[in-house]
């Protein structure tokens, strides 16, 4: 029987390196060093006989010669993980590697209890752990750079990505807690209050603008911010009001007792915080990574709002457990 020479190890270095370009952008999600990656890259090349890539240029370009062996490996790849999978559900001990993205709302109350759990369970596993908007996480999914992502639900449904939902987030008003304004005015320009917005590079600042679209309401485009921290404290400081929702409220602790949130007048509308996983990453991982989330969001950020917040509930919800075919 003839025995390949070839490495599982190195294909899927040379298929990350073939889709970004960048060696140390995969030796890092890959948590090894650029010299072993490129050792790996090499001694393919040289089991083969042929020049995969073109290493002279940045970033690193496939010749024709590997882009027809990357046609040819990569289903076998996807089907091997698969397989891989397969044989390991229910043993998360046993779980090797993980890279999980997470975006930067629940970086202070979800993130570190999460990590915490996951090494319990997976003693064996090597960990990468990023913090990232979004739209960043859903891109490095669809580029394969992590396995999971904790992000909002995009208006397009992901292709090649399969979700499960954690949190129903509604949008509220939030405004100066000592000069207290109608909202309906705010939302209706009435007020000399001036509005903070999201900047529309993230998914919350193109919910919120596609949101007052709908309804026909145009308000100044002064102020756009990417930091909810900076906006709560401009909020504060009776420097103007916001749209923005129940996590973003408590994330910002420290301006809390100076602004409050109200609902918002007229149609509610809500972002959808779910759980993201490449369609060919290990089912019993992604399940336990949801469950523990799952849990994690009902104790740490709806429990404490709602109190805080009465009205809150009902609003700020998980959404109902998928069934156990959602995880197949």
């Amino acid at each position: 029987m003839h025995r390949s020479k070839l490495t599982l190890k190195s294909l899927e270095l040379f298929r990350e390196t073939a889709r970004c370009g960048q060696v140390q952008s995969v030796a890092q999600a890959a948590g090894l060093s650029v010299s072993t990656v490129s050792h790996h890259l090499r001694q393919l090349e040289h089991t083969l006989g042929v020049q995969l890539l073109d290493h002279a240029r940045r970033p690193m370009a496939l010749t024709p010669e590997g882009a027809a062996f990357l046609d040819q490996i990569d289903g076998p790849l996807d089907l091997l993980r698969k397989a891989e999978g397969a044989a390991l559900t229910g043993r998360l001990s046993d779980i090797r590697n993980l890279r999980l993205a997470l975006i930067e709302d629940f970086e202070d109350e979800v993130a570190p209890d999460l990590a915490r759990q996951l090494a319990r369970d997976m003693p064996a596993c090597r960990f990468l752990h990023l913090t990232r908007p979004s739209h960043d996480i859903l891109a490095l999914l669809d580029g394969r750079a992590v396995d999971l992502g904790l992000a909002t639900r995009p208006d397009a449904e992901p292709e090649s990505i399969r979700e499960w939902p954690l949190l129903r987030d509604p949008y509220v008003v939030a405004m100066p807690l000592a000069a207290p304004e109608d909202p309906a005015d705010l939302l209706k320009g009435k007020s000399d209050l001036p509005f903070l917005r999201y900047s529309d590079d993230q998914l919350m600042g193109r919910q919120i603008s596609a949101h007052l679209r709908r309804q026909r309401l145009e308000l100044p485009q002064r102020f756009r911010f990417e930091s909810t921290q900076s906006m709560m404290g401009m909020i504060a400081d009776g420097k103007g009001w916001a749209i923005t929702t129940p996590t973003n409220y408590q994330r910002a602790h420290r301006f809390c007792h100076q602004v409050q949130i109200v609902p918002l007048p007229g149609p509610g509308f809500a972002r959808y915080i779910s759980l993201f996983a490449r369609a060919d990453f290990d089912t019993a991982t992604a399940q336990r990574v949801w469950q523990v989330m799952r849990r994690l969001i009902r104790d740490c950020v709806i429990g404490p709002a709602v109190r805080q917040t009465p009205w809150l509930d009902g609003a700020l919800h998980l959404p109902e457990a998928p069934d156990d075919k959602a995880f197949r």
